[in-house]
């Protein structure tokens, strides 16, 4: 299936929900991401740990395909907020672009 836009995807990726109730429903998918950006960093750490930092074609396609992991969880905690995936990304690059504009795109903090 070819995914030309966030809507699109978040529309998509719902299909494949299985609402897991724990807390609240908002609790499973934020372990999900959680635990799927852990297995990204962990290949990142084997790939410097064993492979000297060089990426090769396989372990883009494996990282990819965790990045597509995070992306699955990360969707669903936006469709639980009632929040569009594309208004977090559009929001996120109009904070970077302030920050980058007023020379506070270095630092630490959320309110820089």
């Amino acid at each position: 299936m070819e995914i030309k836009d966030f809507h699109t995807y978040q529309e998509q990726s719902r299909k494949t929900w299985n609402d897991i109730r724990m807390d609240h429903s908002i609790v499973y998918p934020t372990l999900g991401l959680v635990n799927e950006a852990g297995e990204f960093a962990g290949k990142i750490k084997k790939i410097f740990r064993d492979k000297g930092g060089v990426i090769s074609e396989g372990d883009r396609q494996a990282l990819a395909s965790e990045l597509g992991d995070v992306l699955w969880y990360l969707t669903q905690i936006c469709t639980e907020l009632d929040v569009r995936l594309e208004d977090v990304a559009a929001g996120n690059i109009d904070k970077l672009f302030d920050r980058l504009a007023r020379g506070k795109i270095h630092g630490d903090g959320d309110n820089r």
